[in-house]
Order: structure tokens, then sequence, then C-alpha cells
């Protein structure tokens, strides 16, 4: 059998869409922790990101940082913390979290830094506040290269959620790891098909935002 056979066999089954173990449930596990590690990793890069790039600080920390979080691996950050603080939930979501803040902090620092800044000293010279000058002038204009680096930490996370299945939770990584253990191949494959239709459907829905979110004019850049 090729790999488009074991597609076939494993998405063809019934049994493989019902019960606690069917696609629809695992499915809706894998976005659970993606939207959850997203959201926290947002809550840290994006002020952090903005705040920096708005008063040019902090920028060497900053790439400091986001390289030393990308050289640790994420399996041997989750058997770490494991083993520090046991089995849960928490302990899948800071590899993901670590691995996701990187590209949405130095993505968003670089974002509001680029931007032209006539618009911005006219601002201040109408004596627009700091934060209407940074919501209103900057962020619509760096909006673009903000969503690119969310995008990029969604897709590493849904691509990376699967260790969730190491700690005994469920998702996707859950087909992998099972099959890979019950030598159960379409299993395997079937696992990983849906993670790659997630991770498309996950570019889709930026792309989708980006056409609603950001204005024609940058688009047009």
């Amino acid at each position: 059998m090729n790999i488009f056979d074991f597609a076939h066999a494993f998405f063809s089954d019934s049994a493989h869409w019902q019960g606690y173990d069917g696609i629809p449930q695992r499915f809706l596990e894998h976005l659970q922790y993606s939207l959850l590690a997203l959201a926290v990793a947002a809550a840290i890069g994006l002020p952090v990101g903005l705040l920096t790039g708005h008063t040019g600080r902090g920028g060497n920390a900053l790439a400091f940082i986001a390289n030393a979080a990308r050289a640790l691996p994420s399996f041997g950050l989750l058997v770490l913390v494991v083993l520090l603080i046991g089995f849960g939930l928490l302990p899948v979501m800071i590899p993901l979290v670590v691995l996701a803040v990187p590209p949405i902090l130095v993505t968003t620092y670089e974002a509001v830094r680029t931007v032209d800044p006539s618009p911005v000293d006219a601002a201040r010279g109408m004596g627009m506040p700091e934060s209407r000058i940074l919501f209103q002038v900057e962020v619509p204009v760096a909006l673009p290269l903000i969503l690119s680096g969310l995008r990029s930490a969604a897709i590493q996370i849904v691509s990376t959620a699967t260790i969730a299945a190491y700690v005994s939770l469920g998702g996707l990584g859950r087909y992998i790891i099972d099959g890979l253990y019950q030598r159960d191949y379409e299993k395997v494959v079937g696992g990983a098909t849906l993670v790659a239709f997630l991770a498309l459907v996950t570019l889709v829905l930026f792309w989708a935002a980006g056409r609603f979110m950001v204005s024609p004019g940058v688009r047009r850049r």
C-alpha cells in the first residue's frame, strides 16, 4: 500500500468518525490546544513587540531572547517540564508558547520600526498622544507584517501540538503516536494528513483576515 491507500483506508473507516477517538473529537482537541497556545503567545508577544517597536528600545534584547527561544527543542522542553511539574495541559502549553512567542515578538517589533516616520512625526507635531500614534498611525500600517508573525506562530503551533499525545492528552497527535506504537500506518498517515489540513486552513484564515483587516491602501504598497 502507498500513502494514498493508507489515507483512503483511514478516512473511509466509519469507526474513525465517531466516539472519543473519532476525528471530530481529536480535531477539536487539537484546535483547542492550538488556539490556547496562540492566545497566550500573542498576549505576551504583541504588547512587548508594540511597545519596544514604538519606543525603539530593547531591540537587541528581543533578538537575543528570540534566538535563545528558537534554539530550544520543543519535545526536549516538554520532557523537562513534565519531569518538573508532572503531566497535564500546562507542560504542553509551555513549549508551544515558547515556540510561538519569538516570531510574534520579533515580527511585531520590526513591523512597527519599519513604519514610515513622516506620518508619525506629523502626528506628534499635532500633539497626538503616544498611545494614539501607536494604535492609529503605526499599527494600521504595520498590520500586514504583524499578521504574518501571528500566521507563522500559528502554523508552528498547529504542527507541534502533536506533542500533546506524548503526555497522554488528545489531539491529532494521538493518531500518529498510537499508530506508530501499534504499527497501524493508516492512523499515522491519517493523523499527519489532518495536521497538514489544519495548517492549510490556518493559512487560508490568516489570508482572509489580512484581506478583511488591512486597509486597501496598505495592501497595495
